[in-house]
């Protein structure tokens, strides 16, 4: 028999109610998702929450695990990612709409609460949830990203002065400035942020330690 570990699901579409999102949705908003486990299962279900520059397929690996273990588990394609509904106004992706979503996906999947693990960017939708619907969450794991107030683009600006090109967060604020750079480049930026990391023992030849000590005579410099 075939592990469901071995086994990306396939992707489903779930149309929101927006009941859960500020003020109330202003436009229908669907997003798509991969699940797998009992959806009887005792044990509450694990709502897993991608990053930037991810999708729900960066939990391709866990997936299966989870729901071998006995959990129904669920990776959304965050809205503006992949198949999902994408608003165009940069508004629309707030953390109050955001975690609106997944209070809004769990009514749809008829979930009363569930479990919420982040990753990058993910991890703060994940803390943010205990915040803002307490009663959906039974638990948070935050995988890279510890607890910290999601800071304002005013306080980025303190910290990094008013040029967006110093922080991407910033330069990604203004509607087609990142999009008019990155979209002729996308190959490009995904090769260089998707690179598998080395073990020490595999650096190139040159590379010192921490302490200056060379630890490495490889020589070859591509990748994995």
């Amino acid at each position: 028999m075939t592990s469901r570990s071995a086994v990306f699901p396939e992707p489903n579409a779930v149309r929101l109610s927006g009941a859960n999102s500020p003020g109330g949705s202003e436009e229908e908003i669907q997003l798509v998702i991969h699940e797998t486990g009992n959806p009887e299962s005792t044990a509450p279900p694990v709502v897993l929450c991608h990053g930037f520059p991810e999708l729900a397929f960066s939990w391709r690996h866990q997936l299966g695990p989870l729901a071998d273990a006995g959990y129904r588990a669920i990776a959304p394609n965050q809205r503006g990612y992949d198949g999902s509904s994408a608003p165009g106004d940069v508004s629309a992706y707030g953390l109050g709409q955001l975690c609106g979503d997944l209070a809004d996906l769990l009514d749809a999947l008829e979930i009363e609460q569930a479990i919420f693990v982040g990753h990058d960017w993910g991890g703060f939708l994940a803390w943010a949830m205990p915040i803002l619907f307490p009663q959906r969450c039974a638990g948070v794991v935050g995988v890279c990203t510890p607890y910290t107030p999601f800071p304002t683009t005013d306080l980025l600006k303190q910290f990094f002065g008013d040029d967006p090109e110093s922080l991407y967060m910033l330069w990604f604020q203004e509607p087609g400035t990142a999009e008019s750079y990155m979209d002729e480049r996308a190959k490009v930026i995904f090769e260089k942020l998707t690179r598998v990391a080395r073990t020490p023992q595999r650096w190139p030849s040159g590379v010192s330690s921490a302490r200056g000590v060379p630890i490495s005579t490889h020589s070859s410099t591509s990748s994995p």
